[in-house]
C-alpha cells in the first residue's frame, strides 16, 4: 500500500547537527510520544527512540555520533550465507508483529521492545510505513527484521533468528528489495540504517559514519523514491 500520512506531531525535535552540547552524545531530546506522527518527524530528522529507564516510562530520542550503516553495495555474503539463502522463502509484511514480538523476546540479552513498542509500530505498519522483511522454511517463520521505510531510507529496528542464519538471509532479502536485484537506478542514493554497529553486524559490512555524513545521506534519501517492493 502507498504509505498515508498521519496527522502532524505537536512535538518539536532539535536539529541534531545544530547543538554543540550533543557532539559526544547520542541521546539528544527526550520525552514526546510514540504516536505515528511523532516517530515519522524523528526518524526524517536523523532520531530514533528507545527507552532511557528501569521502568520504560521515558522515551529517550538518539542520533549516534557514529551511526551504523550498511552499504547497499557492501553486503558481505560468505558462501555459507550463500547456501542458506537456498534454504529459505523471503517473505514481506505477512507476520509483522509476530517479527517484532520475535524481537522484543524478554528472554534475550538487552531486550527492550515493549507492548507500547510494538502497538506503535504495528499502527506505522497498518499505515504503510513499517515492514518486517521475514525468513520462512517449510511453513515456519524462522527469522526476520523490521524497519520503517520512509523514501530511500530503511531505518532497520531489530533482528531475530530461530533457525541458523535466518536473520542473516532477511537482510541479504531486504537489500535485495532496496536495490530491485542491482537494477534499481535509485540504488545508489539509498541508506539502509542500523543505528549502530556491533561487531555482528561488521561481519555483515556495517560500518560507521559520522553523524553529519549521515544526516547528509539522509536528506537525500528522503527525497529517493520509495522501493516498489516496499510501496
Amino acid at each position: 500500500m502507498h504509505p498515508v500520512e498521519p496527522p502532524p506531531s505537536p512535538w518539536h525535535f532539535p536539529d541534531p547537527s545544530g547543538e554543540p552540547d550533543w557532539e559526544d552524545d547520542d541521546l539528544v531530546a527526550l520525552g514526546a510520544d510514540l504516536a505515528p506522527g511523532t516517530l515519522l518527524a524523528a526518524y526524517r530528522s536523523g532520531l530514533f527512540p528507545m527507552p532511557v529507564d528501569d521502568d520504560d516510562d521515558l522515551l529517550g530520542w538518539f542520533s549516534p555520533v557514529r551511526r551504523g550503516v550498511l552499504p547497499l553495495g557492501g553486503l558481505k555474503v560468505s558462501a555459507s550465507l550463500r547456501k542458506s539463502c537456498r534454504r529459505f522463502e523471503i517473505r514481506v509484511d505477512t507476520a509483522f508483529v509476530e517479527v517484532m514480538r520475535a524481537c522484543g523476546d524478554p528472554a534475550r540479552d538487552g531486550g527492550w521492545i515493549t507492548d507500547e513498542f510494538v502497538d506503535a509500530y504495528t499502527a506505522l505498519h497498518e499505515l504503510g510505513w513499517a515492514h518486517s522483511v521475514e525468513a520462512w522454511r517449510d511453513g515456519q517463520l524462522a527469522g526476520g527484521l523490521y524497519g520503517l521505510a520512509i523514501g530511500g531510507l530503511f531505518a532497520g529496528e531489530s533482528m531475530f533468528h530461530r533457525e541458523r542464519d535466518a536473520s542473516k538471509v532477511a537482510l541479504v532479502g531486504l537489500v535485495d528489495l532496496l536495490t530491485s536485484g542491482g537494477s534499481d537506478e535509485h540504488a545508489d542514493r539509498r541508506l539502509l540504517d542500523v543505528q549502530w554497529r556491533t561487531d555482528h553486524l561488521t561481519t555483515l559490512g556495517v560500518v560507521e559514519i559520522p553523524r553529519a555524513e549521515y544526516l547528509r545521506r539522509l536528506r537525500v534519501a528522503l527525497e529517493t523514491p520509495l522501493p516498489a517492493a516496499l510501496g
